[in-house]
């Protein structure tokens, strides 16, 4: 009983987020931030596949999640919104067919990964990093250009699915839908590392070659590295669209891929509950910097220096986080848990849970 602990543990939280939440003792920011957390755990558990496990490395996991919120949103206003027309469905059916827009997404990016995951059989470190950064820019360069979803203007409409889940039970559904898929994501990729295919993910992190030697079959594991880890991204798109409503091409650009490779480098490379750690840790300090006095604070060397200089606060994300990433590499390159776990650095907690 004692290692479902954390399992029921987990549950409980969720429960005891989602009744806070239902009769308003949580307000609507906090609810934001809590289902940021989510999104950003599975932005960062699932790139952590391809750059910790497989020890590949990508910088256009933003990509992924762009397909897969613009296709989920596509689906939802089909089904349930009035902007392409009359919806499909009842209102009614929203809650039932939600969760199977959100994986359709997620299947749609899984595919869309074959694009990385066939010249990955070719390349490696700093090529395989160039061609992610093409891909995640010709993603965002071809929806610009599609003005039958908004172009550059954007896309809309999700939120109809939204009010039709809430018209058939006032709740916090989009909270809930969050805390359901991070779950999934985790379950997903700690089954796959465990599995005969994890092992060949981890032969390739060591030795390729030597994989090869060993009748690992290199080229089929890291087909399905990158499209779990792609459609995980996905689902992640699908549901940030529709907590914020509308979706816009620029979201997803190199600074979103850049924040999934922070998340991935603070928590450690390989690690699963590092990942976890640093999306909480990354999610919290970006909200803290939000605040106006906390970033005056900051910058107030800079604005004695220049005077006149007031930056806006998205130039401030443009220069924290990619310092975050200088930072982390000449401090601590592995990471806050390196390639351990935490049942590894807690030895005691081993008995509750472990990632391995």
């Amino acid at each position: 009983m004692q290692k479902y602990s954390l399992n029921v543990l987990m549950a409980a939280l969720a429960v005891v987020l989602l009744v806070l939440a239902q009769f308003h003792i949580i307000d609507n920011y906090i609810q934001a931030v809590i289902m940021y957390v989510g999104i950003n755990i599975m932005m960062s558990t699932s790139l952590n596949l391809v750059n910790g496990n497989m020890g590949e490395f990508t910088c256009g996991h933003a990509a992924y999640m762009c397909v897969g919120a613009y296709v989920s949103s596509i689906l939802s206003v089909m089904f349930f919104g009035t902007k392409l027309g009359d919806p499909m469905f009842p209102a009614s059916m929203a809650f039932i067919l939600f969760p199977v827009i959100v994986l359709i997404g997620g299947m749609v990016a899984a595919l869309s990964s074959i694009l990385v995951a066939l010249p990955s059989f070719k390349t490696r470190d700093d090529y395989l990093a160039i061609i992610t950064i093409a891909v995640n820019y010709m993603v965002i360069s071809a929806i610009e250009n599609m003005d039958f979803i908004g172009g550059s203007r954007g896309f809309q409409g999700m939120k109809d699915t939204v009010w039709a889940m809430r018209d058939t039970f006032d709740g916090p559904w989009m909270l809930l839908w969050v805390i359901l898929f991070t779950a999934f994501t985790i379950w997903v990729i700690r089954r796959f590392i465990t599995s005969t295919y994890g092992k060949g993910v981890n032969a390739i992190c060591q030795d390729e070659v030597a994989a090869e030697i060993m009748s690992v079959n290199t080229n089929k594991i890291k087909i399905v590295n990158f499209m779990i880890s792609a459609g995980l991204a996905g689902c992640a798109g699908g549901l940030f669209a529709h907590i914020v409503g509308y979706v816009n091409p620029q979201s997803f650009n190199i600074l979103k891929s850049t924040e999934a490779m922070v998340m991935v480098y603070l928590g450690g490379m390989g690690s699963l509950s590092g990942a976890i750690i640093s999306a909480v840790v990354f999610t919290g300090l970006m909200e803290v910097l939000r605040s106006q006095a906390i970033m005056d604070f900051l910058l107030a060397p800079a604005t004695f220096v220049f005077p006149d200089w007031e930056p806006s606060a998205g130039v401030i994300k443009w220069v924290m986080i990619p310092l975050m990433l200088v930072l982390i590499m000449q401090f601590r390159s592995e990471g806050i848990l390196g390639n351990k776990e935490l049942s590894d650095v807690f030895p005691k907690l081993k008995k509750y849970y472990t990632f391995k």
